[in-house]
């Protein structure tokens, strides 16, 4: 039985969960990390020595930390020529664009889902929010670029890649940004994309859920 570590509203948890439901994989889910604590305990550090969510332990085999490498070995070993392309540039592709959203998405997004949600009104650093609002917006500009003429990033059906990203691109439309006075700039093609996101259930189950 795979079993998965991680409070449902964890962004990295998410990512963990839409792959799991898209590879209907038989699994258990435990509550741990923020309101539900756990993480500090002698049992979950001997799986994850940093303490942090998601962690997945597939029957017999060792903890797995980090959620894009969860990420990938649930593909590698349960969605060969799905979620993990068998062509080696397609395969090259989808590991891309799961990297560019924790090395050149993530900085921006970061900021601004912690100073609208995570945040008190009155403690919030707006500057800070709105330039990295106004930096998220002109990022997602890259991806909308690599998707035209594409119906997913790294092939015609949904990848691996696509999961990152597909999870940030739910956040990007929950944030308030507008509420800033930041204008989201025109993604015609990440518009489409993330409409082909959300006719998909698992998506829907796992990533559309209250940021709170």
């Amino acid at each position: 039985m795979l079993v998965v570590w991680g409070r449902k509203n964890s962004i990295n948890v998410q990512k963990v969960m839409w792959t799991v439901g898209e590879l209907d994989l038989a699994h258990e889910r435990k509550d741990v990390g923020g309101p539900f604590g756990g993480l500090d305990t002698a049992d979950y550090g001997a799986l994850n020595p940093n303490r942090r969510i998601p962690t997945i332990v597939d029957g017999d085999g060792p903890a797995i930390w980090e959620s894009h490498s969860c990420v990938r070995y649930l593909a590698a070993r349960y969605g060969a020529g799905t979620l993990w392309p068998e062509d080696a540039a397609a395969r090259a592709l989808a590991d891309r664009w799961l990297d560019w959203m924790q090395t050149t998405l993530l900085p921006s997004l970061a900021p601004v889902f912690i100073g609208l949600v995570r945040t008190p009104a009155e403690e919030r650093d707006t500057a800070r929010i709105e330039r990295s609002a106004r930096a998220m917006g002109e990022t997602w500009r890259i991806l909308d670029a690599h998707l035209e003429g594409r119906q997913f990033v790294a092939a015609d059906a949904l990848t691996m890649g696509d999961i990152a990203v597909g999870a940030a691109c739910y956040r990007y439309h929950a944030l308030d940004v507008e509420g800033l006075g930041v204008e989201r700039p025109a993604l015609p093609h990440v518009a489409a994309w993330y409409a082909r996101l959300r006719e998909r259930a698992p998506f829907r189950t796992h990533v559309m859920i209250p940021l709170s």
